[in-house]
């Protein structure tokens, strides 16, 4: 537990020192959530009161410290004694994806990945415009920035119940992708750019049953473009 807790300190670094936020990208942005054999809750890239108003501590509070934590906490009991332990995030949800007799290592691995690239998705003072490279792109796909952020809103509130909504790059073409419950494009021939979480627990107790409003108010005032540009690859 001691060494657990050393790890989970020396992670705080992982996006200051050794990678700093604008390093981290879809190909080394979980590694902060590895610790040998066990998995840690990563921390987060900005202080937990960051987001606000859009969204609150208190809701960070819950979502980061107690439903991420528990996909950590039961991706750790899922693995011991498995082969599988040690493994990368990526190599636990490719091995198990649509393997019903090992569902349960899948949801809480993919949830642990979801999550984490949900907090690198948005950024104190988001939204704006993105660079001129992944603007372009969209522009190229879209036909202009509205479009996109329409179609993505789109996606978040169609969703039928828990999920995620998606921008990836399909090819050479930035599309708008959606996902039940854990599923994720890490398991389709897609690269994933940034995601919106519209499980409940993400924004109820700020927004209650508007999803819309939390939708449209995190594409304009905290999305992280630059993070959707570094992940272009």
């Amino acid at each position: 537990m001691i060494e657990l807790i050393k790890d989970y300190y020396n992670k705080l670094t992982f996006y200051s020192k050794e990678t700093p936020m604008s390093a981290v990208n879809l190909d080394n942005f979980s590694k902060a959530a590895q610790s040998g054999s066990q998995y840690v809750l990563a921390p987060l890239p900005y202080a937990n009161n960051a987001l606000e108003p859009v969204i609150t501590a208190n809701t960070l509070s819950f979502h980061y410290g107690k439903h991420h934590k528990t996909y950590v906490d039961n991706l750790n009991n899922l693995l011991a004694n498995s082969d599988l332990a040690g493994q990368s995030l990526e190599q636990i949800i490719k091995a198990t994806a649509g393997q019903a007799d090992k569902a349960a290592i899948f949801n809480n691995a993919a949830q642990v990945w979801n999550h984490m690239f949900y907090w690198h998705s948005l950024k104190p003072n988001g939204g704006g415009e993105p660079s001129a490279v992944l603007k372009q792109k969209i522009e190229a796909s879209f036909g202009n920035l509205d479009a996109c952020k329409k179609d993505l809103a789109q996606a978040a509130l169609t969703q039928f119940g828990s999920g995620w909504a998606w921008l990836v790059l399909d090819g050479d073409k930035v599309a708008i992708a959606k996902t039940g419950n854990a599923e994720t494009p890490l398991t389709k021939n897609v690269r994933p750019l940034l995601t919106i979480d519209v499980w409940e627990h993400a924004y109820y107790l700020d927004y209650q049953n508007r999803r819309a409003d939390y939708v449209n108010t995190v594409l304009d005032k905290l999305i992280n473009w630059d993070f959707a540009a570094a992940n272009l690859g």
